[in-house]
């Protein structure tokens, strides 16, 4: 039995949830259950704390865990990226005061506040850079006021949250992090597991495209097949009149209103857009 680490709480829980259901697993809790177990895909799938996921994969109590790529490079465990999911992305910056610090070369000798040290570590040493990384569990912006250090390191959005506190990023990113499925390096040609991935591969191209069906004169045809070209390829039906044809394809669920346009100016007619809700490619 497959054994599956989700996330308990969090930006990384309900998104996780919500891909596993649609690759149709029942990972939806009734309460507060540690525990679900799923007979009908042959799985377990434990409601860890997200900290901890890679913990318990890297160390083979668990087979395969959604985590953020911030909390498994932060982990220091066995573990490995298997598959990019798109959600809970976020972004690692370098932060001083105004003017303090603008270059990474800077760094050098300064103490620099983290929540994610082993992940600024490792960062610093790979660019040749010594400096003390001090760990602190959250609020990291108040340690430069408080003296606790002179710059720090974290995720950044809109960046408010520093300006406030008198702060500037500098530098290029630390690390683009978003939700991953993460495995051991032995399992990654297990049969469990490929079928946990293709599902959640099918999800994801489910959400990214939309089926986009159409008639069309043939004189119009190769026209509006350059619109819509399809995954790998269209489908093209005769219709009742031999002059015309049915096509169906997959396009990019983003500006597929921009593609009816450009799909009617082209000669289509009876256009429809249906929105995917699995997939197998």
């Amino acid at each position: 039995m497959l054994r599956i680490a989700v996330p308990n709480k969090g930006s990384l829980s309900d998104p996780a949830v919500s891909l596993l259901s649609e690759a149709g697993y029942q990972a939806r809790r009734r309460g507060r259950e540690l525990v679900l177990t799923d007979h009908e895909n042959d799985v377990e799938l434990f409601f860890l704390r997200p900290r901890d996921i890679a913990v318990y994969v890297g160390r083979g109590s668990i087979h395969a865990g959604i985590t953020g790529r911030d909390l498994l490079l932060d982990s220091g465990t066995g573990a490995v990226e298997h598959r990019a999911l798109g959600f809970a992305r976020s972004t690692f910056r370098f932060a001083a005061p105004a003017g303090a610090v603008t270059c990474l070369e800077q760094v050098g000798g300064k103490r620099v506040a983290a929540s994610y040290d082993l992940l600024v570590r490792d960062y610093l040493a790979g660019q040749g850079i010594e400096a003390e990384v001090v760990h602190l569990d959250g609020a990291v912006e108040s340690s430069v006021r408080l003296g606790v250090a002179d710059l720090i390191a974290d995720v950044v959005e809109t960046g408010s949250t520093l300006r406030a506190a008198g702060l500037e990023v500098f530098g290029e990113p630390i690390l683009e992090s978003e939700a991953i499925l993460i495995t051991r390096p032995e399992l990654r040609d297990d049969p469990a597991l490929a079928t946990l991935d293709r599902r959640l591969e099918g999800v994801q191209v489910a959400r990214s495209y939309v089926l986009i069906d159409y008639n069309v004169h043939e004189d119009d045809l190769d026209r509006t097949i350059a619109i819509t070209p399809g995954f790998d390829s269209p489908t093209i039906s005769p219709l009742v009149d031999p002059r015309w044809r049915a096509v169906r394809a997959m396009v990019p669920s983003h500006g597929v209103n921009l593609v009816m346009d450009r799909l009617h100016g082209a000669g289509a007619r009876g256009i429809i857009v249906t929105e995917l809700t699995a997939s197998r490619l």
